[in-house]
This record gives C-alpha cells, structure tokens and sequence, in this order.
C-alpha cells in the first residue's frame, strides 16, 4: 500500500497537473484569438489603404497610379501582398509575389463585404492569411464593385505563436515542478511526527525501548496515548497472570504436601494408597499443565526478539550439568540470524522441554538445529526449529499419544508426562506445527515450525 506522503503526492501532482494544464490551454487559446484579432485589424487597416492609394477614372474605373508616396501600401512589409478585383474576378492590379506562389485571393465580393481566411499554398508550406472587402465605387450602378485584398505570410506570425507557446509550457512546468518540491518538503516536515512514530515502534519491536517517548502533535497524541497505555497495560496483564498464577501454584504445594506425607506416615491399604498417589499425582500434572497453558503469552510482533543461540546455550549448559553422568555430546547448527518474536519464556519452555527430552532418552549425542524457513504453498515465512538424539527413538504407535498430557513413552522413566503437551499447546498458540520422526541419528527427531511473526 502507497504510503501517506506518496498518496498526497500524486494527488497534488494530479491536481497541478490539471490546473495548469487547464491554465497553459486557456492562456494559449487566450493568445491565439488575440494575435488572430490584431491580425485581422491590420490587415483591414491595410485594405483601407489600399483603397485609399486607388484611382478612378473619367468612367468610374478604379486603377492603381503609376507613382505611389514611399510611405503607401507597397512600401510596408515586404511579406504583405494586394490584389484588385472588378466585379467579374477580372485582375486590375496586383502587388508583385514570390515566383511560384500563387495567392488564392477572394473575387466577386457583394458590396460591403468582408472576407477573412487562411490559405497554406504548394509543396513549401507556405501559409497566409488573406483579407478582402468590396467596395461599390459608384453607387448609383452595382456594376462597379471591386474586391480589394490583402494577404500577409503567416511565417514569421507563426514563429510568435511556437515561441509564445514554448515560453508559456516552460514557465508553467517550471513553477508546477517548484510547487511539488515545496509540497513534498511540506508534507514531509507535517508527516515527520508520523515516521518518528513508526521508528520508535521499531524500537519497541526490536527492544530497544518499552513506551512511546516522544511528544506528538495533538492530532496523534490520542493514538500514541492509547499505544502506551495498550503495551503497558498488556505487561501488567501477563505479569499479573504469572504472579497469580505461581502464588496459586505454591498454594497448592502445601496441601499437596501434607497429603503426600500422610500417606507414608500412614500405613494404609495397599490399594488406597495407590488411589490416593495416582490422584496426588494427577492433580500435580494438572496444575503444572493449566498454569503453563494459562502462562503463555502467545504472538505478539510489539516483544523484542528473543535471539535463539544464546538460549540454546543457556539451555545446553544447564541440562550438561543436570545430566552430568551421561556425558551427552551436543551438535549445533544454528543460523545466527534467528530470532524468535514471542515472549521468552515461551520459548525457554519449548526449548528446555525439547532438550530435556532429548538428554534424557540420548545415549551420547544430541543434535539442535535451527533455520529460516521461506514463504512456500504450504506455509508462510517462518522458522524450524529441530532436535533429534541417538536413543530409542518414539514408536509410531506412540506419536500420537505422547503429546498427551500424562503420557509418557516409558513409563518406567521420572516425570509427569506433560512437558510435550506444553510445548505442543505452545506451538498451537503461536500457529506452529509439532513433527515427531526418526531421527537421522537413529533416535527421535522432534522438530517445530513457528511462523514470523515480525
């Protein structure tokens, strides 16, 4: 989607464009039909001095005088050319014109008549614009009307109009271009409150800072009010869920306890205290269980991005000392890229009951790997993360079920059976995907895929 500043911007530029374009085709038609006008009234002066050049004779037939004043018609710009008329189209007198060019000048006027055109003559292009009136020299007799006509090369009236022309387009496109250089320094100075906005919620995402920090315009004042007020009051949400939560958990602790203990101060029967530890140990699976399930904060693209090698590491150091006796041999692949946007603690519970997991059923190795997933078909951009070991692997029969809460392949082995179905409640939340295959190493390969939530 184009962005605020590119959108006024294109709108401005439309609407500059249009105006303009409204006002060049205005101011050029505006010129065209004034120079057109100025044309044709010197031209009609001309024809008035044409006329007034004329002669009659002793029949009332018009001539033209051998000698004419320097200053007459003939004398005045050498592009300008006359012609004479009598009533039947019959030539009395024609100013000299450029060999080849014939002008096509009005004959057979009616008194009074008035006649202005264009004419574009041969192969050279040659344009002029022609004037005629006809004048009735004897009123008494409509047999003595001539036509008297000027004609004008429109070459250098043309050269006018392109210069006028390319002037007027230059000047509007030059003030146009410098009208969009001041508009999108303005909006760029009025939206700056905008990008200042959007870098500090970089900021945020990438965990750099916590709230909004800088002072806003009064127009956006309310929305980063309510983003504030939003992130903090979701930090006070998940803490206030974790505390109530864990004060709950060590509450339950100490009932538990005393019930445990009465069964082995107690010497009951056989089979109730078998009930009774079956039941205490139920209820310790579901309290772990709802209190991670319930803990998990879930996606959230405003959490700053946990980097995945540094828990790996933390993870790995941990458990080598918990499982200390086996001397487990870790291998990393891990791109050093990887980020993971989602609460940490989320994925220090994945990743801890995976490796844990993997610890416990290896014989020497554990491999870890993790990598960037591109977008494809079936899923979008996202992460893998995998971890097999060199153990007894997970029957087929088994997958299924051991992301149960309470289940657990081996029963003879410690635990409550619940860390898969975390995990596997964990990755459904954030819209991930939980694999359990053989592993390359003969073992179990358990691995996830979360999608980037950045």
């Amino acid at each position: 989607m184009l962005s605020l500043n590119a959108r006024v911007l294109i709108a401005a530029s439309a609407i500059l464009a249009a105006f303009f374009g409204l006002a060049g085709v205005t101011l050029d038609r505006a010129y065209h039909v004034s120079s057109e006008e100025a044309l044709k009234k010197r031209l009609e002066i001309q024809v008035y001095a044409l006329i007034a050049l004329a002669a009659i004779d002793d029949e009332a037939n018009v001539y033209m005088p051998d000698i004419v004043p320097e200053t007459s018609f003939l004398t005045w710009e050498p592009d300008t050319h006359a012609q004479i008329t009598d009533s039947k189209g019959r030539v009395i007198w024609r100013s000299p014109t450029p060999v080849g060019i014939e002008i096509p000048y009005k004959v057979r006027l009616f008194r009074n008549e008035r006649d202005f055109s264009y004419a574009l003559i041969d192969n050279n292009n040659h344009s002029f614009a022609m004037y005629s009136l006809g004048i009735a020299w004897d009123d008494k007799s409509m047999m003595h009307v001539y036509t008297f006509s000027v004609a004008e090369n429109l070459a250098e009236y043309d050269k006018r109009a392109i210069k006028y022309r390319r002037n007027l387009w230059g000047l509007l496109g030059g003030v146009a271009l410098l009208l969009l250089l001041m508009q999108g320094a303005i909006m760029r100075w009025g939206l700056a409150p905008l990008d200042q906005a959007a870098e500090e919620l970089s900021a945020i995402e990438s965990g750099k800072q916590l709230r909004l920090k800088h002072e806003y315009p009064g127009e956006l004042r309310a929305l980063t009010g309510n983003v504030n007020a939003l992130l903090e009051h979701q930090q006070e949400h998940l803490e206030r869920y974790r505390h109530t939560l864990g004060d709950l958990a060590h509450s339950l602790k100490t009932p538990l306890a005393v019930l445990q203990s009465t069964i082995d101060k107690h010497h009951l029967n056989e089979k109730i205290t078998q009930t009774i530890q079956d039941q205490l140990n139920r209820m310790v699976q579901i309290t772990e269980y709802q209190l991670q399930r319930a803990a998990t904060a879930g996606q959230s693209p405003l959490l700053a991005p946990v980097i995945l090698v540094g828990m790996v590491e933390i993870v790995i150091k941990s458990l080598s000392k918990v499982y200390a006796d086996k001397s487990v041999v870790v291998e990393k692949k891990i791109e050093s890229n990887i980020v993971f946007h989602g609460d940490e603690g989320d994925m220090m519970e994945i990743i801890g009951n995976l490796m844990d997991n993997a610890f416990k059923w290896c014989n020497k190795r554990v491999l870890i790997s993790a990598k960037r997933e591109p977008h494809t078909t079936k899923h979008t951009a996202g992460i893998i993360i995998q971890i097999e070991d060199d153990g007894p692997g997970v029957p087929d029969e088994m997958v299924k079920r051991v992301v149960q809460r309470g289940v657990r392949a081996d029963q003879g082995i410690s635990g409550h059976g619940i860390g898969l179905s975390i995990v596997q409640d964990i990755v459904q939340i954030y819209g991930g995907e939980l694999k359990i295959v053989m592993s390359r190493l003969g073992g179990a390969s358990l691995s996830i895929w979360l999608p980037d939530t950045a």
